[in-house]
């Protein structure tokens, strides 16, 4: 990598506190990315000067706290081009986001004998959930195949369609295999065969790597979490059309989603609060709306460049080890290595790595299907952020050799 490159990256390490006490190589950021000095600083900044419950409070620090709870919507609304922040709801991650769409619009709007389709590589986020669905009201669930190289065969999604299906649902980016899908194309096919069949799109991968326009990609429903963001974890956004989230009944009830209670009659207020019963992650919110604008100053496309960088030099760092077979060969990927060896059991080798100031993921990744489908039960993976290294992937590859010696 150039000189320039490798101080930039260096730059970006430096607004991370963790990176000041510790040299270890962070490859985890898939499951959970870092957090930067901005981040720590606006949710300790709220609880030491005007921490307060939020709308209901008419004193100065309800007022402040308020106004911070909603300028993080409308920021996390503006990060996908969402129309307007009265169409994010937030939730405690992008596995609430969905589960209120199966339980809410799903329980309202499918009927038995109603079709579903996933794709073949969906975390277990946007798998079970759909099949609580199928237990509770008889719809059933297709799954869009996988090919060789990671990629979805769009054909047979294609030919898969039927005017039983209602939803379908397929995550933007894969994080057992780094896969970045076509969900616009995928959107135009399902709305082309039926205008009315509802798109939900698992974006928790999606939003790190690359920009989104949820007007652009034509879906339905867009869900994405803070933690992978590098904000604080117990908050998600859940977008929703407008006029698709006023279709939907709530999903909980509780304070601060209610216009009127009598013991006899309740009605709702509208989207987004129907949805947020309850007193929400006032702090997270209002944490990840500081990790949004952090990733505004330095642009997301200016992280992309430098994750595919990253991602092409490990793949030719990692090519010299022998063993190694990678999962996940897209033409369009995200900085996520997914790998077996012929020498060594993924979780033997993890736990060499962490002897070596490597931290990376073992297992399937929440993705057991997908792990079936390769016919196999696990990987290591190597999953990079905006504060990962070339020095990183360098540390990745001596551990290997390392675990290759003590178990080859």
């Amino acid at each position: 990598m150039s000189t320039v490159a490798k101080q930039i990256e260096q730059s970006w390490r430096d607004d991370f506190p963790v990176f000041r006490e510790s040299g270890v190589a962070y490859l985890d950021s898939a499951s959970s990315a870092q957090k930067p000095q901005a981040v720590i600083d606006a949710m300790a900044g709220v609880m030491q000067t005007h921490y307060a419950n939020i709308h209901r409070g008419l004193y100065d620090f309800s007022q402040k706290t308020t106004s911070a709870f909603e300028a993080a919507r409308a920021k996390a609304a503006a990060f996908i081009g969402a129309a307007s922040a009265e169409e994010v709801v937030f939730t405690r991650n992008a596995t609430e986001g969905i589960n209120l769409v199966a339980q809410s619009w799903g329980r309202e709007h499918l009927k038995e004998g109603d079709e579903i389709i996933l794709t073949g590589m969906e975390h277990h986020a946007n798998i079970v959930p759909w099949q609580l669905l199928w237990k509770q009201m008889g719809v059933s669930i297709r799954t869009i195949p996988v090919r060789d190289d990671g990629t979805l065969d769009l054909e047979a999604f294609e030919r898969m369609l039927t005017p039983r299906t209602k939803m379908v649902c397929a995550v933007h980016v894969s994080n057992a295999l780094g896969t970045i899908n076509d969900v616009k194309r995928l959107t135009y096919i399902a709305k082309d065969f039926y205008p009315d069949m509802k798109v939900l799109i698992d974006g928790a991968q999606g939003v790190v790597h690359q920009a989104v326009d949820v007007q652009d990609i034509g879906c339905d429903f867009y869900v994405y979490t803070g933690h992978k963001l590098y904000g604080p974890t117990g908050i998600g956004v859940l977008w929703g059309r407008a006029e698709v989230l006023e279709s939907m009944p709530p999903y909980q009830g509780g304070g601060d989603m209610v216009e009127k209670v009598t013991f006899e009659h309740t009605t709702f207020k509208k989207p987004p609060a129907r949805f947020e019963a309850g007193t929400p992650a006032i702090i997270e919110a209002i944490g990840l709306g500081a990790a949004i604008d952090y990733l505004n100053t330095i642009g997301i496309d200016a992280i992309a460049a430098h994750e595919q960088a990253l991602l092409a030099y490990g793949m030719e760092r990692l090519a010299d080890i022998d063993g190694l077979t990678f999962y996940g060969n897209a033409p369009q990927k995200a900085g996520i290595i997914s790998f077996t060896a012929d020498w060594g059991h993924p979780s033997d080798i993890g736990m060499i790595l962490d002897q070596c100031g490597v931290a990376v993921r073992t297992g399937h990744h929440c993705c057991q299907p997908v792990m079936e489908r390769f016919d196999i039960d696990a990987t290591v993976r190597a999953s990079l952020g905006l504060y990962s290294s070339a020095a990183d992937l360098d540390a990745l590859v001596a551990g290997l050799r390392k675990a290759k010696d003590l178990l080859g």
